[in-house]
């Protein structure tokens, strides 16, 4: 997809924060023992399962890719981002930050509510604040792409799920947000759907963006809005993946993601910024 890699040395050799790609939108982050997970879709249900069955969490890779998790974040809850957290919470006593919509599937699976938190502001308030060990964190509002002919999939709230499991199509889109967290010195930011909101967001130069390819060019002028409103030091691109096949086999771009056309507008927008990719599973440290 694009050339570059980042190897697990190639942003600072005496880094102390792992940063692991978990497919899809989904990071672990690791520093000091603590671990907070974003978007962690490690099910991978196949595409047939996804269009005519109910999305069941995989307990068996949650337990092996996901053993440990101080907190999970919602950035929003579409399948492929939201399915196996409240799992993952039951599993490990995490809290969940995420929209009212990651709240409900919360509260269906019984996560307990003292151990799920609602990150959605008031309109014009300031960014929602938390601190989980070391880590602080910062919740922006977001948006996603209009990918499908124009139009976000799946949109509206998940306000009733009584009914778990779901069809994939009822996890509706949610309240969407970029996350700044900070840690051990360094900042990084994720952004899990391919657009974003510039009014408000106050986090400039991260030394890493966790950026969405998929649905991009769906967004006007995303790669250099990104550069504008951000300048990260370096971006590891995500959601290039093709989500349906399972962890263990290679990662394979889904059609149309254009990386490389990405990649070059990025660096045009800006020429001091890093880009790559990470193979599945694959981390770094920053």
């Amino acid at each position: 997809m694009i050339a570059d890699t980042f190897s697990p040395r190639s942003l600072a050799p005496a880094g102390t924060v792992r940063v692991r790609w978990l497919g899809t939108a989904g990071f672990a982050i690791e520093h000091a023992g603590a671990v907070i997970l974003i978007d962690p879709y490690l099910t991978r249900a196949s595409l047939l399962h996804c269009v005519v069955g109910r999305l069941v969490p995989d307990v068996a890779a949650i337990a092996h890719h996901a053993p440990r998790a101080d907190a999970v974040i919602a950035g929003h809850t579409h399948f492929d981002h939201a399915l196996d957290i409240p799992e993952i919470a039951l599993r490990t006593g995490a809290t969940v930050f995420g929209s009212r919509s990651a709240a409900a599937l919360c509260r269906a699976a019984g996560v307990p509510a003292a151990r799920v938190r609602d990150v959605e502001r008031a309109p014009g308030g300031e960014p929602v604040l938390a601190e989980v060990g070391p880590f602080q964190l910062r919740f922006f509002p977001s948006a996603h792409s209009r990918l499908l002919l124009g139009r976000v999939p799946f949109p509206g709230d998940i306000s009733d799920c009584d009914q778990v499991p779901l069809r994939a199509e009822r996890y509706r889109c949610g309240a969407v947000f970029a996350v700044e967290i900070r840690v051990a010195g360094r900042r990084i930011v994720h952004l899990g759907s391919a657009e974003l909101v510039e009014a408000g967001l106050d986090c400039r130069e991260p030394d890493l963006l966790l950026l969405c390819v998929a649905g991009w060019t769906a967004s006007r002028d995303f790669p250099e809005r990104v550069a504008r409103a951000l300048s990260p030091r370096a971006v590891l691109f995500s959601h290039w993946d093709n989500f349906f096949l399972p962890l263990d086999r290679p990662a394979v771009a889904l059609p149309a993601m254009q990386g490389e056309r990405l990649a070059e507008r990025l660096g045009r927008a800006s020429r001091d910024m890093r880009l790559g990719v990470l193979p599945l599973l694959g981390e770094v440290w920053l």
